[in-house]
């Protein structure tokens, strides 16, 4: 077990701390390039991560571990902190691949998915990145950018802003902007990010908001999940970064619309028999329109790992909890107790949502002006 792991992402040029990590080490790993770069001699990469690993743990003195940009950035900090512990590391970051993209574009990145496909399957990059206005890509020599185009161009994706970032902070450092049939086309160094974009790239408005005006979403005679209890929904969802999410009659698609906008990474179904005010509230988003009356129009979607059910019978609920994933977990909304109270038996928790709205009076006075209750049912678990 080493007495100490300095983990430093190679920049130039290095910081004091990071330059003393790797001048008091008895020990330097890194590729053949990072090793150069700090001028000293070393291990160099090799082989499978436990080789790696098991080569960090064979030496007793200090060891520095040489990283490309941020390391805690789907790099090698994740399997050092799984092996000896985060307590055993000290990291120095280097500003991430991903930051310098998007700083070399001119853009904002808070609102873009990113996604790894290093070592990773290019089909789950591929989904992600579908499903996103904004995106980058980690890309490598198995899964190489040209990999990536053809792949988007086959999924039907329809980005129409495009940038190959290679060899950042380097001196022969190229962003190359293309489409995405240049992109499928042309020959890219491997180790590069794809960054892709609908427009100029720039949100109009932040993204994380949900419990959004109901007169942001077109809507028949009050049919609509109200903000407040919008908010309460997601909240009790606890969307996961990634998967799929069923929005049963969706009715507006105010939910899906929320969902998909807060967790980017989701694939969203929004299942509805009239998709008219659907239709219109979704254009240019991802959420993908299922037209057709439940139980019968689930059965030829993917299992999900969330739903809403925001219509439908008991008949509903049971054929989306049959459905559902391991370690999933379904939200339901009823106006009336008795269906809330047998779904509250099937799933096992439930709350009562009481709204009242401030209105003025003609004198200018506040009252407040109390809506429906809502009965609000999830689970499983807390």
């Amino acid at each position: 077990m080493p007495s100490s792991i300095a983990v430093v992402g190679v920049t130039e040029p290095l910081g004091k701390d990071a330059q003393r990590a790797v001048e008091q080490a008895d020990l330097v790993v890194g590729s053949r390039r990072q090793l150069d770069a700090v001028g000293r001699q070393g291990l160099e990469l090799f082989g499978p991560l436990p080789e790696v690993l098991n080569a960090v743990a064979r030496e007793p003195g200090a060891v520095c571990v040489l990283a490309s940009g941020d390391p805690g950035f789907f790099g090698i900090v994740r399997p050092l902190a799984e092996r000896f512990g985060p307590a055993a590391l000290d990291v120095h970051p280097a500003p991430s691949s991903v930051a310098l993209a998007f700083a070399r574009l001119g853009l904002p990145w808070d609102d873009a998915v990113v996604v790894s496909a290093h070592g990773r399957p290019l089909a789950d990059a591929v989904a992600a990145v579908k499903r996103s206005t904004k995106a980058a890509v980690l890309v490598s020599p198995e899964n190489t950018p040209a990999d990536l185009g053809r792949a988007l161009l086959d999924a039907e994706a329809t980005h129409d802003g495009v940038a190959v970032c290679s060899r950042l902070g380097l001196a022969d450092e190229h962003v190359h902007r293309t489409d995405l049939t240049g992109l499928a086309r042309m020959k890219w160094d491997p180790l590069s990010v794809v960054v892709l974009w609908h427009g100029r790239g720039v949100a109009a408005t932040k993204t994380l908001a949900f419990g959004r005006p109901d007169g942001d979403f077109a809507h028949r005679a009050g049919m609509i999940t109200k903000a407040e209890v919008r908010a309460v929904v997601l909240s009790k969802l606890q969307l996961p970064v990634t998967g799929v999410l069923w929005d049963v009659g969706a009715g507006s698609g105010s939910v899906a619309l929320e969902c998909a906008a807060v967790a980017p990474g989701l694939d969203v179904h929004a299942v509805e028999r009239d998709v008219s005010e659907l239709r219109k509230n979704a254009a240019g988003t991802t959420v993908r329109i299922v037209s057709g009356e439940a139980p019968d129009a689930l059965a030829a979607l993917p299992n999900p790992d969330r739903v809403f059910v925001g219509g439908g019978g008991l008949d509903v609920l049971d054929a989306a909890r049959q459905r559902l994933r391991a370690g999933g977990r379904l939200v339901a909304t009823y106006a009336a107790l008795d269906r809330a109270a047998a779904a509250a038996d099937r799933l096992g928790h439930l709350a009562q949502v009481s709204l009242a709205r401030g209105s003025r009076l003609p004198d200018g006075s506040m009252r407040l002006a109390a809506e429906n209750p809502v009965f609000v049912v999830w689970g499983p678990g807390e």
